[in-house]
């Protein structure tokens, strides 16, 4: 696909960093010299300096055959702008705009973006994604990562496996024996910074990072056999009141009305806004670096500290101060990767990158066949996609073992009108089934071979 990316941040860079190991063609507009400078040095992209919503700068990139407008500048109002201009000048098929300003968000003008008004086909907001992935890990408290599929009757899981577990160092095969009504597949496996799709003959190891498959309603069960049995949140300390944490926050009250919120927020006029905003919540105005400061906050009765603000350094000291204090668990925000792999060896047990929820909802828009939804895992190694059992598919009609998918594949759950079935050897696909298909990103081809109509079929 020829894709323009009007951006060259963290978002854009690591969009376009992302389309171009597929092989797209990628031209992204950028003001900034150095970012610029940066783009070429290091992606196979075309780049161009200069603004991203100027006619001038989109006919120059390509617009009038590009497939697709990514629009991620800082500024919403350009990122709109550039949608606008590359739709009526250009007739750019698909429109992609971050916004993170909330009220245009606000669903009362949910028309702002139709056809007939501002053509912007996806909005993204990666300060709600963000928050909204917090929320989901605070309501699976054992996990480091949890989508939900098929109206979240299925899950995909990440989870740590300590030396608690009970079933390491016992072949994925025998899980079955030893569990039969446990419903729930283990799909990948991240050790020593490698990911693998694993056979029935591998082995669990202490340190682990495994993502599995779980039917909602085996949530608990599948956490208690894999060593969590961690209690929910009633306290959680939330550094940052921006917007994600006023966010977050919010959506804590609605779907957690029992759970006590506390706020700490640097800026004396945002602190006063978000107390506003969220009346039975205690915000405080102040330096989540200060110790007394969190001891103010009872960080000693906290069972889990959010750090959400702007930086990452301060994202994460404050998480490990505030476990040194008596924070039973930290999740922190973060947004450059390179402090991805540090996170764990320092004590902090969630974090969020921001950036994968978005190249998530990006490549579900760019991936062929019927995909209802899809997430990127892994830091960009592997992804979850949920699709349509066609006719022609290769998936429908004989047992899984007789099909011998790829290595790298595998069928991670089946949906079948009401239910759920977590597949074995023996199950067979029928036309119409939503299948659940974790891959390794070199597979992903296959995948979309797979929820697509051959053309022999005509």
């Amino acid at each position: 696909m020829k894709v323009i990316i009007c951006g060259a941040g963290q978002v854009g860079y690591h969009i376009a960093k992302h389309l171009a190991t597929e092989h797209n063609d990628v031209t992204v507009i950028e003001r900034s010299a150095q970012l610029i400078d940066k783009i070429r040095a290091s992606l196979d992209v075309k780049a161009i300096q200069g603004h991203a919503s100027h006619p001038d700068m989109l006919e120059q990139a390509g617009a009038a055959d590009a497939d697709m407008v990514i629009a991620v500048t800082q500024a919403d109002e350009v990122n709109m702008l550039a949608c606008q201009v590359a739709h009526s000048l250009f007739n750019v098929p698909t429109k992609v705009a971050r916004i993170r300003a909330q009220s245009y968000l606000d669903p009362l003008w949910s028309d702002l973006f139709s056809r007939d008004h501002m053509p912007i086909d996806v909005v993204i907001s990666p300060e709600i994604e963000v928050a909204r992935a917090i929320l989901r890990r605070l309501e699976v408290p054992g996990a480091f990562d949890m989508i939900p599929f098929a109206g979240d009757r299925v899950r995909i899981v990440g989870i740590k496996l300590g030396d608690n577990c009970p079933v390491v160092n016992t072949p994925l095969r025998q899980l079955t024996e030893l569990f039969p009504d446990l419903r729930t597949v283990v799909v990948g496996v991240e050790r020593e910074d490698r990911l693998i799709v694993p056979t029935g003959d591998d082995q669990l190891l202490v340190g682990d990072n495994i993502y599995v498959t779980v039917d909602t309603k085996h949530m608990d069960r599948t956490l208690s056999v894999f060593g969590h049995e961690e209690l929910t949140a009633r306290r959680v300390l939330i550094i940052g009141g921006g917007n994600i944490g006023l966010f977050l926050a919010q959506q804590i009250q609605k779907t957690q009305p029992k759970v006590n919120i506390k706020i700490i927020e640097l800026s004396a006029a945002r602190a006063e806004f978000v107390a506003e905003q969220l009346p039975n919540v205690v915000v405080m105005k102040g330096d989540a670096l200060d110790v007394d400061l969190l001891k103010e906050a009872n960080i000693e009765e906290t069972e889990t500290i959010v750090t959400v603000t702007n930086e990452d350094e301060v994202n994460i000291l404050s998480a490990l101060l505030g476990k040194r204090n008596g924070a039973q668990k930290a999740i922190t925000l973060i947004n450059n990767q390179t402090y991805g792999p540090l996170l764990n060896s320092l004590g902090i047990d969630v974090f969020v990158d921001p950036r994968e929820s978005t190249v998530s909802s990006i490549l579900q828009l760019m991936r062929r066949g019927r995909i209802r939804a899809l997430r990127s895992l892994s830091g960009g190694r592997a992804e979850a996609v949920e699709g349509d059992a066609l006719e022609t598919s290769l998936l429908v009609g004989k047992p899984l073992r007789e099909i011998r998918l790829p290595a790298g594949i595998t069928v991670g759950a089946v949906i079948r009108r009401d239910e759920v079935i977590m597949p074995r050897g023996g199950t067979v696909i029928e036309v119409g089934d939503r299948v659940i298909v974790f891959a390794t990103a070199n597979m992903v081809r296959k995948v979309e071979e797979m929820f697509s109509v051959r053309i022999e079929f005509f």
